[in-house]
């Protein structure tokens, strides 16, 4: 399926070919800095990294938030999350002894033991000490039905670019002579034992002007890249790119697919058939979520008619693979439609069951649809999964070979648990646990809902101290992401709660909208010109926090990355009062030139291009690299990047801080130079970077 871009997709290396106009470099001084590795944007690195280390790893607290962060990083009695793979649990594991990390597997019945016993068939430390490489894991593709073959997906420091290698399974060892990919920005998909579709990279004119493939081929066993037969071709103008999915059940159904990302949120879908592609007439925005005997799983973030039906937004449908290669009108049939408080948060086709996971309300819950004798007439039977209130649950792994699936359920304060259920009789057993991370006694978990500038009720998370003095004097962090239509559920923070919460302090989870907590109205209500009511619904969550006496602007800080980095950049400089501490992580913060920066150019659909007049006068007004003034009180920000992230790109981070040291303005800055966009290299890197940032905020919030 199409993967979304601040999740899986393999974004673009540094470009500005087919970008809508910029304006002119000479009105920014600080241009210099987007050239990605060149040798005075990485000097200029070097140096303010050397100024915030030592101002927050010389911090007496830095060693110990350090130290607390590793070990709930590399605890070996984490629960391992199961593949269910070829009749094993597969997981991919990182700890102190292997911090980049190892592919393994056990059998299920060991699985469900304490202590199970794992066999390794991919050590990537011993792999990366080898080749004198420093591989990150971005998963595998299994050729099924067998699923005794995978194409490993293999990032060079954390990088959206990969490799891809043929791995066998059984064996335990790479394939000779079998597919050997070199990098690029790519996504495969077996077509059979021999041959694989692939999107990458071809040459001059086959990525789109934000780094994509956009032309896929078919690769035979044992040819080279040049013998490649094509068989689509998008458009270079393509905000996104063209990616291949195979949807196969437990019937022995199957078939493949391309997804034509023409803007973000909308796509073309085609058939492969021996005969060539057929274009399906489905909605834009939709995607293929699976399928369950011979009945294909669509999710529509819009309304869609047809066949005298009416799919409403945010719905769960099926129709019937034979129909979609016959090409007779479609009359969907649906599973699920949300109300105003409800959207859909995970879908798994098992061999004849559908697991639906759900927020309602920003709590999760879970339901089994099964088809009944003849879906296409008599539809499918619905049934609640019985599991703790009050928590995120997320489908951690199911597969169409059996009915076998495993849930995780967590919560602010609640350990992540996993459950294993079979789908065809659906009570689920609890059979793993975390053990806690953090002292929780005395915390307690509060849903409140501010009300914003429209008049909308945002709804948010506090957890705090049951005895807090309600005074305003408790340090808090908030954080919130706003785009994308992601949601932001309640989740165990482990770090957060061992470096932050037992020491007394708050947090606050803000649902604000733009995000996919109640379904794509929720999002799109602050798409490109509209999204200053995102801004407005995260102030007015902190001004509620303040008018409860929660906590004061004195004691309140935020952090977001990514769209959530943006976000924090907006807030910094529209309510500098608001805040005494904003970390912005892996940040967008040029909105004028972001077409012109890494993948930039496919974000178009949710934040607008500079190339429509009415688009490029809002992202003045909200670009925080070009808002900063002189002369205003800011709180001094820390913003952290990665040199690694091929996604967002390190560049806004640093032209940001470039602009604050021009005008005077205090700041910390630091560039991690491996990890990619989640700054996910290795698991010291993730404790380093937690606790730089956990010491910043007690030197803001608590004091020196």
């Amino acid at each position: 399926m199409k993967k979304r871009i601040l999740s899986l997709v393999s974004a673009a290396l540094l470009t500005g070919a087919g970008a809508p106009p910029a304006p002119n470099p000479t009105d920014d001084p600080y241009i210099w800095l987007e050239d990605w590795t060149g040798p005075r944007a990485m000097q200029w690195v070097e140096a303010e990294n050397e100024a915030t280390v030592a101002a927050f790893q010389n911090d007496p607290r830095y060693a110990g938030y350090y130290r607390d962060a590793l070990a709930i990083a590399s605890a070996k009695d984490r629960i391992a999350m199961p593949m269910l793979i070829h009749g094993r649990i597969y997981n991919f594991w990182r700890d102190a002894d292997h911090p980049q990390g190892i592919w393994r597997y056990t059998s299920e019945a060991d699985y469900a033991t304490d202590a199970p016993t794992w066999t390794t068939v991919l050590d990537l430390d011993a792999l990366s000490k080898a080749e004198g490489r420093k591989w990150v894991w971005k998963g595998a593709s299994i050729l099924d039905p067998d699923e005794k073959l995978a194409l490993v997906n293999l990032s060079d420091g954390g990088e959206d670019a990969v490799s891809l290698r043929e791995f066998d399974l059984e064996t335990g060892a790479f394939v000779k002579g079998g597919f050997d990919i070199p990098t690029s920005k790519q996504n495969e998909g077996w077509l059979d034992a021999d041959t694989i579709l692939l999107a990458r990279d071809w040459g001059e004119g086959t990525m789109t002007k934000s780094g994509y493939p956009f032309v896929v081929k078919t690769l035979k066993r044992g040819e080279p890249l040049a013998a490649a037969q094509e068989i689509y071709r998008g458009e270079a103008s393509d905000q996104v790119g063209t990616f291949p999915q195979i949807l196969s059940d437990g019937s022995g159904n199957r078939a493949a697919f391309l997804y034509r990302g023409v803007t973000f949120f909308g796509n073309e879908t085609y058939l492969v058939t021996a005969q060539g592609l057929k274009k399906l007439p489905l909605p834009a925005k939709s995607n293929l979520q699976g399928m369950v005997d011979g009945q294909v799983l669509i999710q529509t973030s819009e309304a869609w008619e047809s066949g005298g039906v009416t799919v409403p937004t945010g719905s769960l449908a099926a129709v019937p693979l034979q129909a979609l290669q016959s090409g007779e009108t479609l009359k969907p049939h649906i599973l699920f439609a949300p109300n105003a408080r409800q959207s859909i948060d995970g879908v798994a086709a098992t061999k004849g069951h559908v697991i639906l996971a759900i927020n309602d309300n920003v709590r999760g819950r879970v339901m089994v649809l099964t088809p009944k004798s003849n879906a296409a007439a008599d539809g499918w039977a619905s049934k609640p999964v019985s599991l703790p209130d009050n928590a995120t649950i997320s489908i951690a792994s199911a597969t169409e070979k059996s009915d076998k699936a495993y849930l995780a359920v967590a919560g602010f304060l609640a350990p992540t648990t996993l459950w294993a259920m079979d789908a065809a009789d659906p009570t689920p057993r609890q059979v793993k646990a975390m053990p806690a991370r953090f002292d929780a006694t005395g915390l307690a978990v509060e849903q409140f809902e501010a009300t914003s500038t429209d008049g909308t009720k945002i709804p948010y998370f506090i957890v705090h101290r049951k005895d807090m003095k309600k005074d305003g004097s408790t340090p808090t962090i908030m954080t919130a992401y706003g785009g994308f239509e992601i949601p932001m559920t309640p989740s165990y923070a482990a770090i957060t709660g061992k470096l932050w919460l037992e020491r007394g302090n708050s947090f606050v989870l803000a649902n604000i909208r733009g995000g996919g907590e109640f379904g794509p109205a929720w999002h799109e209500a602050g798409l490109k010109t509209k999204r200053q009511i995102i801004y407005d619904d995260f102030a007015a969550v902190a001004q509620d926090i303040f008018a409860r006496k929660l906590s004061s602007p004195e004691k309140f800080g935020i952090y977001g990355g990514s769209n959530g980095g943006l976000l924090m950049g907006v807030e910094f400089n529209q309510h500098p009062d608001l805040w005494n501490g904003v970390v912005i992580q892996v940040p967008l913060l040029d909105m004028i030139r972001y077409e012109q920066i890494a993948a930039g150019a496919s974000w178009v659909d949710e934040y607008g291009s500079v190339s429509v007049p009415a688009e490029k006068a809002f992202l003045e007004t909200i670009s925080p690299y070009a808002n900063i003034r002189k002369g205003v009180d800011y709180p001094a920000p820390y913003i952290w990047t990665t040199t690694k992230d091929d996604r967002v790109g390190p560049q806004h981070a640093r032209k940001f801080a470039a602009r604050l040291k021009e005008y005077g303005i205090p700041y910390f800055f630091y560039e991690d130079t491996a990890g990619g966009h989640s700054g996910d290299a290795d698991i010291e890197q993730g404790a380093r970077l937690q606790a730089m940032q956990m010491v910043y905020f007690s030197q803001r919030l608590e004091g020196k």
